[in-house]
């Protein structure tokens, strides 16, 4: 074994449905070296069809082979490579491209990212046709044809390129079947290097790639399952199963002899070696059967298994036969098996052939007494796969849950919570509720606050989603947080900015702009609800304006000097003058003949395409004071003040029936009660603000008087 000192060894397993045969070895150049061999059936029939039923008993017997083959090398084996059977095998063929920017000399690593490319596309697009509630894994995958620049290569590595593609097909099988492989050699204590497909490994061996131009089948004919593969033009183009095999031969002399299965096993064995059989049957009776009585009893059973399989070769070749089919595993060698095959097919019996040592010219047998027949064909291929292409599964933990991973080489965070199913809005930042409303017929939307990131460790250290993961790596993930929602209040508006400027009676007064939702007048503190509709006013009525600035509306009216109504519309500039005395009745006569003529506004903005204006609030009390003093003809018109007030600045109303004491000012407006009174102007929940002063709708800037009855109130729309 001191040869073997700075060798990497390789360990392949395959863990069969009759036995388990473990093979160890090394590449040296072109050849590769077998330095250990040791195999040993299940006592038991731990595993039917390819797959394995007791995890424990089939671990407990690779333990045994592991620490034979430890034994023999004197080395420990913590490794090791194996292959799936494919009892529900899925293929798909897809092709990808990559492309450089400047021609680039491609290398190995190139050539395994591209091959990854392939198979991480060969996956979705099975997942988008996967019609089954099971969750598949790629166990394998073939290179069938690169391309450079778009011309076809058979090898990449070394030329310069600027694009390079692949035609790929991979394999897919259930996670049943790939987690029970994983459990068993677990238990054994070794993790997987490597896992591939039984007919991948198999045909590494089986058929040299010179051959590989041939039109050939691969069947490798175990105990539960046939698995079968194609070749053509230079490389492998399909791969299927059909779960029979062996087993079903060995079941029908177990019924026939009445013996159990394993003694049925030895006689299957036996048959074309011994003329007469002689067995025990299971009451402990002596028993014979000749090779003729047992191969009259199986014919049937061979027919039907070897129809089978040629059924499934026709499909996979594209409906017609092959040129030639080599066959191995044990299931194969009972006698007339190759010559059903032909006749099935069609084609002459010596095109279908056992395969074994002839096989293996690239392969060195460095071990007293190895065996070199059909039955190595798939083992040592199990070892050859682990340096054509890596593929293997690793497990982490995600917030106490074991996940399963294909690693090609680049997994992360990301990928560990995808695999868990954790969902993906609990990974980003999210915000809040959005508020959707429409300001004059136009769409708006206010989103809601940013949450906060979902916080990550790995192994106890800091990390994000795209940090990456290894084998036994634990990941623990704090979801992502929603932000709070949005509150738009309408005084926000970029509409309510602007002011109206207009004159009345010679003295120029700003306005606010007026607000209506869903047609009612909001104040600016109104918190705006999903579907509102608001309008917002660039006139005011002569009527309003009056209220505004306190002043009478019996006499005349004249807007931009032209006889007016009270409901005649102000706008940006105009002139409104309020006489105090009743004006000319023909003045008036003639206004309304005119149809209000003043409420066309001059070079403004009309009322549908006005933008602007913020509605006054409590938060804005100075800047929206009204002027105290307008002057008609020279006349000092003063506004009402609460000349009821005490010298100590108190005002005395009554809100919502209880007394409310207004102090620290000289005189008083509507909103100044909001400081005095518990209401919570933010607790809207889509309904309206109602305002009463002595029974009618407030003005907000409206002054108050001692004495005066408020109502405040929230109202459903």
């Amino acid at each position: 074994m001191a040869a073997l000192e700075g060798k990497e060894l390789v360990f392949g397993l395959d863990i069969g449905t009759r036995s388990i045969v473990g093979t160890v070895g090394y590449q040296d150049g072109s050849r590769f070296h077998i330095v250990a061999q040791r195999a040993k059936e299940h006592e038991t029939r731990a595993m039917l069809d390819g797959q394995i039923h007791d995890i424990g008993k089939v671990g407990a017997t690779i333990a045994e082979v592991k620490s034979m083959l430890e034994q023999d090398l004197g080395r420990r084996l913590t490794q090791v490579c194996i292959a799936a059977a494919g009892r529900v095998l899925r293929t798909v063929t897809t092709s990808v491209e990559y492309t450089y920017g400047t021609d680039k000399e491609i290398t190995s690593e190139d050539i395994y990212a591209l091959d990854t490319m392939g198979v991480e596309q060969a996956f979705e697009e099975f997942t988008k046709n996967n019609d089954t509630e099971m969750q598949f894994y790629c166990v394998g995958y073939t290179a069938m044809r690169y391309y450079l620049n778009g011309y076809p290569m058979g090898n990449l590595e070394g030329h310069k390129a600027k694009t390079a593609g692949v035609d790929l097909i991979a394999t897919f099988l259930p996670d049943d079947v790939v987690d029970g492989l994983y459990k068993a050699v677990e238990t054994a204590g070794l993790q997987v290097a490597n896992l591939t497909l039984e007919p991948i490994a198999a045909i590494q061996v089986a058929i040299p790639e010179k051959f590989r131009m041939l039109n050939l089948a691969l069947v490798d004919v175990g105990a539960g399952t046939s698995d079968i593969s194609i070749t053509k033009e230079g490389t492998i183009t399909a791969y299927g199963m059909i779960p029979i095999a062996g087993d079903s031969l060995t079941e029908i002399l177990a019924q026939h002899c009445l013996v159990d299965f394993d003694t049925a096993e030895r006689i299957k064995r036996r048959i074309g070696v011994e003329e007469t059989i002689e067995y025990a049957d299971i009451l402990g009776l002596p028993q014979t059967i000749t090779s003729q009585e047992a191969m009259e009893l199986l014919q049937e059973n061979i027919d039907r298994m070897t129809r089978e399989v040629a059924d499934c070769i026709r499909e996979l070749n594209g409906d017609k036969p092959v040129s030639a089919v080599f066959v191995v595993g044990g299931g194969g060698m009972i006698p007339g098996y190759t010559q059903a095959l032909a006749e099935h097919l069609g084609i002459a019996k010596e095109r279908v052939a056992i395969r074994g040592e002839e096989v293996m010219q690239a392969i060195s047998f460095d071990v007293e007494n190895a065996r070199k027949d059909s039955l190595m064909v798939t083992p040592i291929g199990i070892c050859l796969s682990y340096y054509e292409q890596s593929n293997n599964f690793i497990f982490v933990g995600f917030n106490d849950q074991r996940v399963k991973l294909y690693d090609n080489g680049r997994l992360s965070v990301v990928d560990a919570a995808i695999a868990a199913g954790f969902p993906n809005e609990n990974l980003f930042p999210r915000r809040g509720a959005a508020v959707e409303y429409t300001v004059e017929g136009k769409s708006r939307m206010v989103r809601g606050e940013q949450g906060e990131a979902a916080v990550i460790t790995v192994n106890g250290q800091e990390a994000d989603i795209h940090t990456r993961i290894q084998n036994g790596d634990k990941v623990v993930l704090v979801p992502s947080t929603a932000g709070e929602a949005a509150h738009p209040l309408l005084e926000k508006l970029p509409e309510m900015t602007e002011q109206l400027h207009i004159t009345v009676n010679g003295v120029q007064v700003v306005l606010p702009k007026l607000a209506y939702v869903n047609g009612t007048q909001q104040l600016g503190f109104y918190e705006i609800q999903n579907g509102d509709e608001i309008q917002i006013r660039n006139w005011y009525t002569v009527e309003q304006v009056a209220q505004y600035a306190d002043m009478p509306l019996g006499g005349g009216i004249f807007v931009n000097d032209t006889p007016a109504k009270a409901d005649t519309r102000v706008y940006e500039g105009f002139s409104v003058r309020l006489e105090e005395n009743g004006g000319d009745e023909a003045e008036l006569q003639e206004a309304e003949e005119t149809g209000n003529e003043a409420e066309q506004p001059l070079n403004l903005e009309s009322e549908a395409g006005a933008e602007a204006g913020r509605e006054w609030s409590a938060a804005g009390t100075e800047e929206h004071t009204r002027t105290q003093s307008v002057t008609e003809g020279g006349a000092k018109v003063q506004s009402r003040t609460q000349t009821e007030a005490d010298a100590a600045g108190e005002l005395q109303v009554v809100v919502n029936q209880q007394p409310v004491t207004l102090q620290g000012k000289s005189t008083y407006v509507f909103v100044d009660v909001f400081d005095y009174i518990d209401f919570d102007l933010g607790d809207s929940r889509g309904r309206s603000i109602v305002t009463l002063l002595n029974g009618r709708p407030a003005q907000y800037m409206e002054p108050l008087q001692r004495g005066d009855v408020i109502n405040i109130y929230w109202q459903s729309r």
